[in-house]
């Protein structure tokens, strides 16, 4: 039977979610390397963040991202890095470790399991037990980050009535038009702003809002977000100009394409909007 577009969400929102294999295996890493950092530097804690913590990941894209809060900070944030990838690489000598800032990435499985570990210095504390963290910014220096209070704030707006849970459907589906057309674009990034969309919707349908999250973010030329807890500096899109150009590119295709399918789905054209929807998430969409 030919499915509806909302029935092709359904099917296209659970082939999303991380498999319980992965979980499973990056519960297991995660212990590996708190280990081996723990038993090289002075790690005060760990938190888990990022997309598999939040419940926004994309099945086989999902990283696991880790902040290791180090004591004595370093005049550089290279030096930072170097002693967590040189710490990691004397735990893992067969797997590739490598320097993705604000992170070294361990690669396990030959890269089909990947853990993404930042340092990060506590500079203050705000409330309700808010750490901020400074971290290494993107090309170099530092910046601050606050996990939990960002945490915090998709939940919140994930919360609102009405449209409880869209915040992080609508984050899981941007995502996945992200991975899906290698978009250089930040998950974070877009988690964040489709958590700030949905605080501007009373309802929530997927073909209507993927619309209007990337037109929002067209319109926007993908501009750096305050942080809406204060906690700490803007978010940027990308980590640098030329991407963010490739990015914009990109951007500007799918918001289109989100269009077209929406106006198909308006005009009771399901046909053409599955073919829309398939080109926007890269092929990946189901079938009719």
């Amino acid at each position: 039977m030919a499915r509806t577009v909302s029935q092709g969400f359904e099917v296209f929102m659970s082939n999303l979610v991380p498999l319980a294999s992965q979980q499973t295996a990056a519960a297991s890493h995660r212990s590996s390397i708190e280990k081996s950092l723990r038993s090289a530097l002075e790690v005060s804690t760990i938190w888990e963040t990022g997309s598999f913590h939040h419940g926004t990941g994309v099945r086989g894209h999902a990283d696991v991202d880790l902040l290791v809060s180090l004591k004595n900070k370093p005049n550089s944030s290279d030096t930072a890095l170097r002693w967590v990838r040189e710490a990691l690489q004397e735990s893992f000598p067969f797997t590739r470790v490598r320097t993705s800032r604000p992170a070294i990435v361990v690669e396990f499985a030959s890269g089909s399991e990947t853990v993404e570990v930042i340092p990060g210095f506590l500079t203050s504390r705000g409330d309700s037990d808010v750490f901020v963290y400074d971290i290494p910014a993107a090309d170099s220096g530092w910046m601050d980050t606050a996990p939990k209070a960002h945490l915090n704030y998709v939940n919140e707006c994930n919360n609102r009535a009405g449209v409880k849970g869209a915040a992080k459907k609508l984050s899981r589906l941007a995502k996945a038009w992200k991975y899906y057309n290698n978009v250089p674009i930040s998950s974070f990034y877009l988690e964040m702003r489709a958590a700030q969309y949905i605080t501007t919707q009373s309802s929530y349908i997927a073909v209507w809002d993927i619309c209007g999250l990337l037109e929002d973010l067209h319109s926007k030329q993908l501009a750096a977000m305050n942080d809406p807890k204060s906690f700490s500096g803007r978010f940027h899109p990308c980590s640098s100009e030329a991407k963010k150009m490739e990015a914009l590119s990109k951007l500007n295709t799918g918001a289109s394409r989100a269009r077209k399918a929406l106006d198909a789905y308006n005009a009771d054209d399901p046909a053409t909007a599955f073919h829309y929807l398939d080109l926007l998430f890269g092929g990946n969409f189901p079938s009719r």
